[in-house]
């Protein structure tokens, strides 16, 4: 059976060698699967496609694609899906942060009926900031309905060849492939695994890109920041008006008390900056259905090797 390896690629010349070499290795040893690698060049300022370009010559069995700019990790894994074979899809990093030997059991545990499973890393390799915001993210995620309870995601998935041609017809210019299946599958599941170190290098996955994710799970998949919205400001106007019939009965009582402009001037200043707030979270709204209207790519290929399939 073939499996689908997909690698989106950002900055990773010193590391790819090492990666595929690995998948090589682990399926050199199989002989009930077979692979297939898709190497995803996501614009990369380094030599990354020249790397991806030699390792397409020595094995037919790799695919090359480059992007014509850095598009993104999300776009380069909707990119890859248009050249897998297999019936599973399987991505990983290109860090060799997740060990090739985890490949088939991600695969055979969806073999047994899920769509979608992910490698769970009890003990992960990365700073105590990036945790801590992965697993702040993984909490908001649960808890607007982008993520099943008790599930752990990671960049290290298995996906059937069901879900995988789903997101194909997936065309939001601000893609989030993993959120979009949670919403067309409940068929998911967790895999323990060990997470390694980085080969060489340092992440390209910074707290900006997280929290670029986040607003585009948020905005995407979810109204709750509309209703959140509409909560506050029904709150607020409960409370100016108590507020207001509190000064006119205080006022009633003792006609000699002065009001005062501070009150007042606070009241201004928090009402509004919370209208300023929501009708910029409005604005996230409008401008990604006016971009998505407006048919803006998620991606374009610039090049494919070892493919007759033309993007």
């Amino acid at each position: 059976m073939l499996i689908s390896i997909c690698i989106p690629c950002y900055r990773s010349s010193k590391t790819l060698d090492f990666v595929v070499d690995e998948i090589q290795q682990t399926f050199a040893k199989q002989d009930k699967y077979d692979y297939q690698l898709v190497l995803v060049n996501d614009g990369s300022p380094d030599n990354t496609f020249e790397v991806i370009s030699k390792l397409c010559e020595k094995d037919p069995k790799i695919i090359g694609v480059d992007l014509s700019r850095n598009y993104g990790k999300q776009s380069a894994k909707i990119a890859a899906l248009n050249y897998v074979e297999g019936e599973v899809i399987v991505y990983m990093d290109d860090d060799g942060q997740h060990p090739a030997d985890g490949i088939i059991p991600l695969a055979e545990k969806v073999l047994e009926g899920y769509d979608i499973v992910y490698a769970k890393f009890p003990k992960k390799k990365h700073s105590l900031f990036k945790r801590a915001t992965s697993k702040l993210y993984q909490k908001i995620s649960e808890a607007i309905g982008n993520k099943p309870k008790g599930i752990s995601v990671s960049a290290f998935a298995a996906w059937s060849k069901v879900v995988a041609k789903t997101v194909l017809k997936y065309h939001s210019p601000f893609p989030a492939p993993g959120i979009y299946l949670s919403h067309v599958t409940s068929k998911i599941a967790n895999i323990d695994m060990e997470h390694r170190k980085r080969y060489a290098g340092e992440t390209t996955f910074t707290f900006f890109k997280l929290m670029s994710l986040a607003i585009t799970a948020l905005t995407n998949f979810s109204i709750i920041p509309l209703r959140l919205a509409s909560y506050t400001g029904l709150v607020c106007s409960l409370f100016g008006f108590l507020f207001g019939l509190f000064i006119i009965i205080r006022k009633l009582i003792n006609p000699h008390i002065f009001a005062g402009y501070s009150s007042i001037v606070a009241a201004i200043l928090f009402i509004g900056g919370l209208i300023m707030l929501m009708l910029g979270m409005v604005g996230e709204y409008v401008g990604r259905i006016y971009m998505t209207v407006s048919d803006m790519p998620q991606y374009n290929v610039r090049t494919a090797l070892n493919t007759k399939i033309d993007i």
